[in-house]
């Protein structure tokens, strides 16, 4: 059963959805393994830190987040992960990183990657590590009413930012270094 208030709230609004129960999944991949669908199709929730206030982004399961253009997109200059200490109280019905994408029930702002949108379906924890559900992404979408962003996120198997990889130096390579400096001596 999910969180008693996500229940309410789809059932309010007269949505069709289907709850399931899985072996516990701790991360949204494990999600997608256990209920066997694709990892694009199952939200990620994260709790990030935005301008002082704590704010809800949702993207495909395999995504990334890319910091410094989620930062330049909404015009901040500091967002971060919110520590899960300071945001648990604000859910009081879910497990620690079950967290439903439904931030508007919880007094967030939630940002979608756009990803999301394109897809049929998607499936997401429910408030609990063995529980989820699956429903129409236009559902998701009409209820939540996101703020839908095309950058800031990574795709599986993008190349890794420039300033992620220069300077990037191999165990082996500083090792050469050492011997080498030392010569001279």
């Amino acid at each position: 059963m999910p969180v008693q208030q996500l229940k309410e709230f789809l059932d309010e609004a007269g949505v069709e959805y289907m709850c399931l129960s899985h072996p516990p999944a701790f991360t949204a991949q494990e999600l997608a393994h256990h209920v066997k669908i694709a990892g694009d199709r199952v939200v990620k929730t994260v709790i990030i830190e935005l301008d002082g206030k704590m704010a809800m982004l949702v993207m495909p399961a395999t995504w990334r987040i890319r910091w410094d253009r989620l930062s330049r997109i909404l015009d901040t200059d500091f967002l971060d992960l919110a520590d899960e200490q300071e945001f648990q109280d604000r859910f009081p019905d879910c497990e620690v990183g079950a967290m439903p994408p439904f931030g508007n029930l919880f007094g967030m702002t939630v940002y979608c990657a756009e990803a999301l949108t394109e897809q049929s379906e998607l499936a997401f924890a429910a408030g609990s590590h063995s529980e989820s559900v699956h429903m129409k992404t236009a559902d998701f979408i009409n209820l939540v009413q996101p703020m839908v962003l095309n950058q800031g996120f990574n795709k599986p198997g993008a190349q890794k930012p420039a300033w992620l990889v220069k300077g990037r130096r191999r165990p082996d390579d500083v090792a050469k270094q050492r011997v080498s400096g030392m010569a001279g001596y």
